[in-house]
């Protein structure tokens, strides 16, 4: 990714609350790991452009702050936030780690190497 990304990855990170430290001359060594693929359209489309389209819009405000964090994890702990009751899955979704959003609402994500893939938002309960 090359620093005009890193940087409007930190500007979105800092809009949410976020705060990071950041030499900007060498920010593009520290972001290697991203979100590489959507299960759930609306949350790619609203993760991309802010549409809250295809989401419920009383969880707009968390799930940016959410993805913007899944984008900046290398590894499934890093999202284990406390009131995010971060766990992994069983059976069929076995592998995929999920995080709560509201009631019985989820962001669900599985991680390859350091890249979150199959980003879903369901209510799996």
């Amino acid at each position: 990714m090359h620093a005009y990304g890193v940087f409007d990855k930190l500007v979105r990170a800092c809009r949410i609350g976020l705060h990071y430290r950041v030499d900007f001359r060498i920010a593009y060594r520290y972001d290697t790991h991203m979100i590489r693929s959507f299960r759930h359209a609306g949350l790619e489309r609203f993760y991309r452009t802010d549409s809250k389209a295809g989401i419920l819009p009383a969880h707009a405000q968390k799930l940016r702050r959410q993805l913007t964090l899944l984008d900046a994890s290398a590894s499934p702990q890093d999202m284990d936030v406390p009131g995010w009751h971060l766990h992994a899955l069983k059976g069929r979704l076995a592998g995929h780690w999920s995080v709560r959003i509201s009631g019985n609402w989820r962001v669900t994500f599985s991680f390859e190497d350091e890249d979150a893939i199959l980003v879903d938002y369901q209510d799996y309960h």
